[in-house]
């Protein structure tokens, strides 16, 4: 067992090249004892998912970021959370890493 981890839920974060030049970013949940074992089985279940992407088996791009649910998984529940240390003010922040003008989402 991890010394940071325990059992518990896990969110792992994992990148995927949809097609080129389109990027995805999934969180699955994951019940686990270490982060080490959520990540492992998060990163199975991602090449899985990357098979069904164009049928591509690279797709998935080896980055999975993990985060231990301090809370039950239910409504309003914190299921991820990942600091970054920027010296970008906060509009350029949004614009640079999440607004960009590409990303392809609903917005309200």
């Amino acid at each position: 067992m991890s010394v940071l981890g325990g059992s518990g839920w896990y969110a792992v974060r994992c990148v995927f090249e949809a097609q080129r030049g389109v990027f995805e970013e999934r969180i699955t949940l994951w019940r686990a004892d270490s982060f080490e074992r959520a990540i492992e089985r998060a990163e199975d279940e991602a090449r899985e998912y990357a098979a069904t992407i164009n049928d591509s088996e690279d797709a998935y791009l080896g980055l999975a970021q993990a985060y231990r649910l301090y809370d039950t998984p239910g409504d309003g529940a914190e299921v991820f959370s990942l600091m970054r240390t920027s010296r970008r003010t906060p509009e350029s922040y949004l614009d640079h890493f999440f607004d960009t003008g590409k990303e392809r989402q609903q917005t309200i």
